[in-house]
Order: structure tokens, then C-alpha cells, then sequence
């Protein structure tokens, strides 16, 4: 069965898009909070040192928003490929 690149890619971006906003809106709520969270998945004790006076402006939401799309979309459309020439491949 092959991937459908275009449908597979679109979907992955619309997913991740999503998940930004309410990233981004968790930081906006809680941005204490969303800080600590980035430590600990970054592994980065003080985080405030180099995000401390980070604010979300809707430039830079949109901004990073269309990047999120984008390379997602890129990286999904890549995945399928590979995945449809290596499932095409007889083992």
C-alpha cells in the first residue's frame, strides 16, 4: 500500500499547526510554567537565561506558525516518499 505524499503531508502540517497554537497559547497563559516545561524537555536547567524576556507578539506567532507548516508539510511529503520506495522494494 502506498502513502498518498500530498494527503499524508497536509495532514501532518494541519496536526502540527494545531499543536503550535495551543503551545502558543499555553505560553501566553502560563508562561512560567511553559518555560519550565522547555527546560525539561531541552534539558536546560536555567531556561529564563536565554528565553527569560521572550514575549509571543502575532507576528511572531504567525511567523513561526507558516515555518511549522512548512517544514512539516516538507518533511511529511519526504517521509512518504521514502516509505513508498522502500515498501515498493522486495525484501
Amino acid at each position: 500500500m502506498a502513502l498518498n505524499r500530498q494527503k499524508l503531508a497536509l495532514a501532518s502540517a494541519a496536526t502540527f499547526g494545531v499543536a503550535y497554537l495551543v503551545c502558543a497559547v499555553f505560553v501566553i497563559i502560563a508562561p512560567d510554567f511553559a518555560f519550565r516545561l522547555l527546560g525539561w524537555v531541552t534539558h536546560i536547567v536555567n531556561v529564563d537565561k536565554f528565553a527569560g524576556d521572550t514575549a509571543i507578539t502575532f507576528g511572531g506567532l504567525i511567523a513561526g506558525l507558516i515555518q511549522i507548516l512548512v517544514y512539516t508539510y516538507l518533511v511529511a511529503w519526504l517521509l512518504a516518499w521514502f516509505y513508498n520506495r522502500f515498501a515498493g522494494q522486495k525484501a
